[in-house]
């Protein structure tokens, strides 16, 4: 029986390895359409949780997990010669920028290695995870190849990019479209019929692995070259004395040719303030500079101490410094209502406040502690007592359950709203 027969009919044996974000829902979702998907992972303690039933995703219902693990559809390990038994391998791994905003591929090129040791013919080989464009082809191919197996011939080899969205509540990775493409004709046919058996939503199928690996970078930079832009507009209409979310809600009447989006103190999560840089990195080899692209990221990564800077205004004008203040953060997750901390710009705030030998202190319902620096940080209680102690409040992250947001506005002296959570003018409330 083909490859392709055996995804139709999903006895195809399926791998997931990487166990994360995207990686897991994935896994799950797999498994549930009736699959036999086997998840690979280094940290054995993701391993013992998917094996014991125990949730670590916001965006998968624990009872999924617990009845897929049950039933024996889904399980984990870290025995990476398992990869043998499989007929499906898709990568899901972090791809990072090194501190120099370089593509870090060591973990894509060393899952690629554990699967090569172990790939056979009519095995698919799916990388999920965000990259620049040429990737697959030419750095996972010769690697696979080097076993004396060709792809396109003797085993399928293809992208597809991940499009997760924590904490959305309608798109998911079910119903979310999808994009492939392999290395050969064959290659995506056998990808999108994967997918297909999968998703309830469209395949949409490229002419190689490139253009896939370029959609996802063109959707992340257009979403930060527009975040780039509301930043700015926003520093500049705060120094003419403009109100630039009544701006914004203003222009969003016109029923074309404008889409909003919204100032804060900087972007977040793992693929708008990384994915682009994959493409400016990758552009260098052709000899171009993509100046808008780094100018974007310029204004954003500007942002937290814009914040801090206007913070400290704030605070002058009431007679007061920063230095040795108590300042109070509402929210460190990079979004609202997910439990998230990458690249959140909550963090880069927390280091800029502390540059000025803040007291910083935060309350998130749903980060309870986190490391950063080497400093441990607890969610504090919000109380009446505290944000009458507290100098200053910043609303860094927009959570729309588990925050008293009226507390905060009736018992602090200073709130500096970064998100737009109160629409109404207050004396205590300072917009960004």
């Amino acid at each position: 029986m083909s490859l392709y027969e055996k995804i139709k009919d999903k006895s195809a044996k399926v791998g997931v390895l990487g166990l994360g974000y995207v990686g897991l829902p994935l896994a799950v979702e797999k498994a549930k359409v009736g699959y036999q998907v086997l998840g690979f992972d280094v940290q054995k303690k993701k391993v013992d949780k998917v094996n014991e039933g125990i949730n670590y995703i916001g965006d998968i219902v624990d009872d999924d997990l617990k009845t897929l693990v049950a039933n024996g559809h889904l399980k984990a390990t870290d025995d990476f010669n398992r990869l043998a038994e499989m007929d499906v391998v898709t990568i899901c791994v972090p791809t990072p920028l090194n501190k120099f905003k370089q593509p870090d591929l060591t973990y894509v090129i060393k899952s690629t290695e554990e699967v090569s040791k172990r790939l056979h013919k009519d095995m698919l080989v799916v990388l999920e995870s965000t990259t620049y464009p040429g990737t697959t082809e030419e750095v996972m191919k010769p690697i696979l190849e080097k076993t004396g197996l060709v792809a396109g011939k003797d085993f399928f080899l293809a992208f597809s990019p991940e499009r997760v969205d924590p904490g959305n509540k309608i798109y998911k990775t079910k119903n979310t479209p999808k994009v492939v493409g392999g290395v050969s004709k064959e290659s995506t046919r056998v990808a999108k019929a994967l997918y297909e058996t999968i998703l309830n939503a469209e395949v949409f199928t490229v002419s190689s692995p490139k253009e896939a690996e370029m959609t996802k970078i063109l959707e992340n930079t257009f979403r930060l070259v527009n975040i780039g832009l509301i930043n700015e507009m926003a520093i500049v209409a705060k120094k003419m004395g403009i109100n630039i979310w009544e701006v914004i809600q203003a222009a969003s009447t016109k029923p074309f040719g404008f889409m909003p989006f919204y100032p804060g103190p900087g972007v977040g999560g793992h693929c708008i303030p990384i994915d682009p840089f994959y493409l400016t990195y990758k552009a260098r080899e052709y000899d171009y500079h993509t100046r808008l692209i780094e100018l974007a990221g310029e204004v954003n990564d500007y942002m937290p101490q814009y914040v801090v800077e206007r913070l400290m205004e704030i605070l002058n004008s009431k007679n007061k410094c920063l230095n040795s203040k108590k300042i109070l953060l509402s929210g460190v997750a990079y979004k609202g209502n997910i439990d998230d901390l990458r690249e959140s710009p909550a963090l880069k705030v927390i280091e800029n406040l502390e540059r000025f030998n803040a007291n910083v202190i935060y309350f998130d319902p749903n980060i309870p502690e986190f490391t950063h620096n080497g400093n441990v940080y607890k969610s504090v209680e919000l109380t009446k007592e505290l944000l009458e102690e507290v100098d200053a409040v910043l609303i860094t992250t927009a959570h729309t359950e588990g925050v008293d947001y009226e507390m905060i506005r009736t018992f602090s002296d200073v709130v500096f709203d970064l998100k737009n959570v109160y629409k109404e003018p207050s004396e205590s409330i300072y917009k960004l």
